[in-house]
């Protein structure tokens, strides 16, 4: 099981990734290990997750998320009791 994320920095700005491990690998942003890009931008909360069968998907979802405007992401999320719901889960 793969999971697609998105995590917010702390100048606002959104990252996206892959992971088999929700929480180990947000762990891993906030300390500074998980990509150059958060390690710089500082993560401050993981604000969406999806749920895909298969590594491949993953990547797949994970590209079509990054060439979506910030808007669009910004609605993936809007839902914030959903998302909460979903976080409360895979963060155990």
């Amino acid at each position: 099981m793969y999971f697609v994320y998105i995590l917010q920095c702390k100048d606002a700005t959104l990252y996206t990734g892959i992971t088999t491990d929700v929480a180990r690998r947000f762990e891993e942003h906030k300390k500074g290990i998980g990509s150059r890009y958060t390690r710089a931008k500082k993560v401050t909360r993981l604000v969406h997750v999806e749920k895909r069968g298969t590594r491949s998907s993953a990547s797949k979802r994970e590209a079509e998320i990054k060439k979506m405007s910030r808007a669009a992401k910004l609605m993936l999320f809007s839902d914030r009791q959903a998302s909460q719901k979903a976080y409360s889960i895979i963060l155990k």
